[in-house]
């Protein structure tokens, strides 16, 4: 259950209007009717009478039969596993009904518009109704802020940036040289629009190269606390529409990722690389420059991509193979290093 200190919890509510927020089917005890009423959600182990939980993982139908839950959010192909005492919310989708039901309980906490007296802002920044400005937050000159903004303290919007409406930026993020579309959310300490790592190599001493490109930022973005985005050296760098970027991942300039593509926490992808809708990078995963991944592609946590990869096709390794292949070198290396050499044999 969540500490009411940090979290505003809202219901009760009934067991039928839960379902029809997630179109799931009902399944009572003879006992319990859809207007029973239920006021949080909590994990199987952890839940009372009172309580919504849910099962999305074959590995926790012991503790489903075990649990105290009123109610659980479960597969079709689990629910006859229930306790004789427990509803079941059934859905082919139960994470994501319990996504649903979990923000219904506990809704985005709403905060009056205002700005903070210690707030540094432009005269001739724009900024729209309903926002919100922390402490010691700066807005520089020509920043466009649209409606119902939240800007945390010590934030800095830097010169000409825009940023759309019902965005949210965290606390001691900054942001330069970008555009934000709108209901992005960036965490504390996210660094934007900062040069890109371009310069000419010789013995004569590095040559910085200019990075007059841009951020640009799709709608419905999320980027973890302290990532990194570098500003594009000529072309933009773009992160599509519903991208969601985990903490401590570095983009280099001028990467374009496609809609709804993942990047797990410690990933790094340089410069040009081009990534395709749907593609997943996972943790400590890192992707070579001037490369193409293809719509629905996928690194394996800690792969090294040093080449394009096709669409649909999942790698891993380093350097990342196709999946079956590096389970087959995985494997084969695992033999061949339990074999006796001539030392082990005297």
């Amino acid at each position: 259950m969540a500490d009411p200190r940090f979290f505003k919890r809202a219901g009760p509510f009934s067991l039928k209007d839960l379902a029809d927020i997630i179109h799931a089917d009902l399944v009572l005890p003879e006992t319990m009717a859809d207007n029973q009423l239920f006021d949080d959600v909590a994990a199987l182990s952890e839940a009372e009478e009172n309580h919504v939980s849910f099962l999305d993982n074959k590995r926790y139908i012991k503790q489903f039969s075990q649990t105290k839950a009123g109610a659980v959010i479960v597969h079709p192909d689990f629910q006859d596993r229930r306790p004789e005492h427990c509803a079941c919310l059934v859905t082919k989708k139960p994470y994501r009904g319990y996504a649903l039901i979990a923000q219904t309980f506990y809704p985005e906490n709403s905060i009056d518009a205002c700005f903070h007296e210690t707030a540094i802002i432009a005269e001739n920044a724009q900024i729209g109704s309903s926002v919100t400005i922390g402490a010691y937050a700066v807005i520089e000159d020509g920043a466009v802020i649209a409606d119902d903004v939240k800007i945390g303290a010590h934030a800095v919007i830097g010169a000409g940036v825009e940023v759309g409406a019902g965005t949210e930026i965290g606390p001691h993020a900054s942001l330069s040289y970008c555009i934000v579309g709108k209901a992005v959310l960036i965490h504390p300490g996210v660094r934007i629009g900062q040069r890109g790592f371009g310069f000419t190599m010789d013995p004569e001493g590095f040559v910085k190269v200019p990075q007059l490109g841009r951020v640009i930022i799709e709608d419905n973005v999320e980027i973890g606390a302290n990532s990194c985005i570098d500003r594009g050296a000529g072309p933009d760098t773009v992160i599509g529409a519903g991208t969601m970027i985990d903490n401590l991942v570095q983009i280099g300039h001028n990467v374009q990722t496609g809609r709804g593509c993942v990047v797990i926490a410690q990933a790094g992808i340089a410069g040009s690389t081009k990534l395709g809708n749907y593609v997943v990078i996972a943790a400590q995963g890192g992707v070579s420059g001037h490369l193409a991944l293809g719509d629905g592609a996928r690194v394996a946590a800690q792969g090294g991509v040093m080449r394009d990869i096709p669409p649909g096709q999942t790698v891993g390794g380093s350097p990342a193979v196709p999946q079956r292949d590096w389970l087959r070198q995985s494997a084969w290396l695992n033999k061949m290093s339990k074999k006796k050499g001539p030392l082990e044999n005297g």
